[in-house]
């Protein structure tokens, strides 16, 4: 199939929407924010848990996810003065939601203006995860950055839901799971697969409101970090999360941090790729909130397999 007609994009979108108006937006949003409150355990300095799940739409935990849960355990441990300014993080094996989580972390360094943090996450006993995590006191100094590109904004970009509708390559079952609600409101702006190019952006915004929580705000953006960013080292390539024989995988994640955070305003994340082979792909992330101030950067290196069929 190469493309579907307008009675079938249409279908899909009202299928969508029945489901997702049964859904309270502000449930799914605090589903996420829940992932940072993290148990300590009992008796023992700087470890924490997050209970299994009873119930998973996942094959595996999203990278997400562990991104800001480590850097929240870490924040927990690192005077309130300070904020987290940058991430450096590893993917080891792939983790299961439907079993619990441990964070250790370790106080590598703790200075009058910066603090660093070591956080490694196991599972069943094994490392899943690692990510080192820097914190400042914020402190005045030189100032500069890339402007913003020139981009729509986002109500001249397509809705997710429309974008996914739409695509042909994305097979029935595969929509019914692409398409539930989300956390964010999200819309795209994607170049067509003929153009072999490699940048492309998409606009965020909470989907409900999450209070005033410097570190909340922070959590999501990293947890949001990693939604899209993969995808930028297949554009090149005509390759897309639904292509048959196609194995994506986070291999490692690092993330600055260069001004306030609100994800309920919208934010624009700018997505590009330099370079794909040897089965890995390299992504950079530039975030920028909508008046053009960088917020955060990030660069991702993922793993790209692609099996014949048949």
């Amino acid at each position: 199939m190469t493309t579907l007609s307008p009675e079938q994009v249409e279908a899909r979108i009202a299928r969508a929407r029945a489901i997702n108006a049964s859904v309270d937006a502000g449930r799914v949003v605090g589903a996420v924010a829940r992932l940072f409150d993290l148990d300590a355990v009992p008796g023992v300095d700087d470890e924490f848990t997050f209970p299994a799940l009873a119930t998973t739409a996942r094959d595996r935990i999203f990278g997400g996810q562990v991104i800001a849960q480590a850097m929240v355990a870490a924040a927990r441990t690192v005077d309130s003065d300070k904020r987290v300014h940058s991430l450096h993080a590893y993917f080891l094996r792939g983790g299961d939601e439907t079993k619990p989580l441990h964070f250790r972390v370790h106080r590598d360094f703790d200075g009058r203006s910066f603090a660093n943090r070591r956080v490694v996450v196991r599972q069943d006993g094994k490392v899943i995860f690692n990510l080192t995590a820097s914190f400042q006191k914020p402190a005045p100094g030189f100032a500069h950055q890339v402007p913003m590109p020139d981009l729509l904004p986002p109500e001249d970009c397509v809705d997710f839901l429309e974008a996914i509708a739409a695509d042909p390559h994305v097979s029935e079952d595969s929509f019914d799971h692409m398409a539930r609600r989300r956390p964010f409101e999200l819309r795209n702006h994607r170049p067509p697969a003929s153009a072999k190019a490699t940048q492309h952006y998409q606009w965020f915004r909470v989907a409900a409101p999450i209070g005033d929580d410097p570190l909340v705000h922070q959590g999501f953006l990293a947890f949001a970090s990693d939604m899209g960013l993969l995808s930028s080292a297949m554009l090149p390539h005509g390759l897309n999360w639904s292509t048959p024989g196609l194995f994506s995988t986070s291999l490692d994640h690092a993330m600055w941090f260069h001004d306030d955070v609100r994800v309920d305003e919208w934010f624009v994340y700018v997505m590009d790729s330099d370079w794909s082979g040897a089965s890995r792909g390299i992504n950079r992330g530039s975030i920028y909130r909508r008046d053009g101030t960088l917020i955060a950067s990030a660069v991702q290196e993922g793993l790209l397999r692609l099996v014949p069929q048949g």
